[in-house]
């Protein structure tokens, strides 16, 4: 059964190159980009048989000598079997139901180092410890402890569903620092999503990781944020003066001289020699 599983979950996200054979010209373009984009779908929503040995997500490697398939786990001794035995039947059962050619087919289990930066791992985490009775607010604080002290700059996990109440609701619980929107979504954050069957219903969790700068890529991506500001230090060996400061007398400004006022000269137009004419008439008059 465990083996069917693995199958089910890996149908669902390898397509062989040659899977299509001579029908790839008849069938339409979007059959096609369906297809194409098969092959690097990771198994993230049906790793049911997985679960308990810490699935954390699995990469498909195809080259033009094998095919090579790489499953994440927290324990990868449960995931080889006894002496491999339950690699090596998935590794069968895989290369018949594609039909893969014999020996072009290898299945690898890889340990997850940091554990408490895998979204995947840590929702599964969570997804036991509702399982088992846990309360929701203590599980929920024990992930973002745990995934805090592992080194991650912040982290978010959302449960919603019947978790008192008849009436369904959601709980939010968040520490550190947290981004929503750009490019480095993609490149900082680990989402995982899980549903938890319990007695009153379903409750659905998700968590959300946001992994900090690491120059060596090892618990973060090396390419820095783009806001991110780094201040250098001034070297040890440079010797830096203290500052000082001169006293100086004040130079004085020589002061303009002021311009000289000239005479007021009314305009010698005719209209306005009429004008005071007429004014004089006036005053005569009166």
């Amino acid at each position: 059964m465990f083996c069917f599983g693995i199958i089910r979950i890996l149908c669902r996200s390898i397509s062989h190159p040659f899977q299509l054979g001579d029908r790839y010209s008849t069938i339409s373009t979007t059959t096609q980009q369906g297809s194409r984009s098969l092959k690097n779908v990771r198994p993230n929503q049906q790793e049911a048989q997985l679960a308990e040995e810490g699935y954390s997500g699995c990469d498909v490697r195809v080259t033009h000598a094998r095919t090579e398939i790489i499953i994440r786990a927290t324990h990868t001794q449960e995931v080889l079997g006894e002496k491999g035995r339950r690699i090596r039947e998935l590794t069968a059962l895989v290369q018949k139901r594609f039909k893969f050619p014999e020996n072009s087919l290898e299945l690898y289990a890889e340990k997850v180092q940091y554990r408490g930066l895998s979204a995947i791992a840590q929702c599964e985490s969570l997804r036991y410890k509702l399982l088992g009775g846990l309360a929701v607010r203590r599980a929920c604080y024990g992930v973002l402890r745990f995934v805090m002290e592992s080194g991650a700059k912040g982290c978010e996990v959302v449960v919603s569903g019947k978790l008192r109440a008849a009436r369904a609701k959601s709980m939010k619980f968040t520490d550190g620092f947290m981004i929503h929107s750009g490019q480095p979504v993609r490149e900082f954050v680990d989402y995982a999503v899980r549903h938890v069957l319990l007695k009153q219903g379903v409750l659905g969790i998700k968590v959300k990781i946001m992994k900090g700068h690491d120059p060596e890529g090892q618990l973060g991506p090396k390419k820095p944020l783009p806001d991110a500001v780094q201040i250098y230090e001034p070297p040890v060996d440079k010797v830096v003066l203290e500052p000082s400061s001169e006293q100086r007398e004040p130079v004085p400004v020589p002061v303009a001289a002021p311009a000289a006022e000239e005479p007021y000269v009314p305009p010698q137009d005719e209209a306005f020699q009429q004008q005071e004419a007429y004014g004089a008439e006036q005053q005569t008059v009166f």
